[in-house]
């Protein structure tokens, strides 16, 4: 088999979280366009309903789940659906993830600690915990977790809480990925630089362009490649590892 046909996910199943819009509805397109039948997983029904539309008329199945991915009974329902409708997952994506306004660490509540650290960490782990749980009896599954740079670095303008909880993404995927290769599951991680999504605060873009050696911010289409990557056998000899796409940010 020739390199570009082991990128190919015909057959395979899966989920991305978070994909209504912005980043996870680029993953889902790029999974479907390699073949893949995916859920289209999002707290907004309707978002959900239009991106599961639109990987229909690119030829695949796909499923709306309407979850709140914080929650840990969520998580486990939206696996479920996909096992209920498809009989096994192989790929999973978790996505979700979202952002204080700059806000210093002293004006930071518990009510902004809980709301960041549930949706991000807290919602990444169990997402995971309930994709590999149905994996496990296929003795093969990939777990992509989305983290950001910010995981590496002190952002110049302050919003510890989300680097803070991208950091732990990115030290979970590790963790997941040592316990889970023994099962067959590859657990790795993206972090993207500044990508202009629905979300994207206004005054972001200037900062990473004061410092990004490309002069440029990334599009949803510049992550796409590395998911398919990651999603397909050419990356099985990868696990636990975290695929910086930043523009060259981080090595300034």
């Amino acid at each position: 088999m020739n390199v570009v046909d082991r990128f190919k996910l015909d057959g395979k199943t899966a989920l991305v979280t978070g994909s209504g819009q912005g980043l996870g509805r680029a993953f889902a397109h790029g999974l479907a366009e390699a073949g893949a039948n995916v859920a289209i997983v999002d707290i907004n029904a309707d978002n959900a309903s239009k991106v599961a539309s639109e990987i229909k008329a690119i030829g695949r199945k796909s499923l709306m789940i309407k979850a709140d991915t914080s929650k840990h009974s969520n998580a486990y329902d939206m696996v479920e659906q996909v096992i209920s409708a498809w009989g096994r997952l192989d790929i999973a994506v978790n996505n979700v993830g979202v952002a204080l306004d700059i806000k210093d660490v002293t004006d930071v509540t518990e009510q902004d600690w809980d709301r960041i650290l549930n949706i991000n960490l807290r919602g990444t782990f169990f997402c995971a915990q309930a994709e590999a749980k149905a994996m496990i009896p296929n003795g093969y599954g990939k777990i992509i977790n989305i983290a950001s740079i910010c995981g590496y670095i002190v952002w110049p303008r302050p919003q510890a809480l989300y680097s803070i909880s991208k950091a732990g993404i990115i030290h979970l995927t590790r963790c997941l990925a040592a316990e889970w290769i023994k099962y067959g599951i590859r657990v790795n991680s993206i972090s993207p630089g500044v990508t202009r999504t629905p979300d994207l605060f206004e005054d972001v873009p200037a900062v990473f362009l004061n410092k990004a050696p490309v002069d440029r911010i990334a599009e949803v289409e510049d992550l796409q490649g590395a998911v398919l990557y990651l999603a397909s056998e050419v990356s099985d000899f990868m696990t636990g590892h975290d695929m910086v796409i930043d523009g060259g940010y981080t090595i300034i």
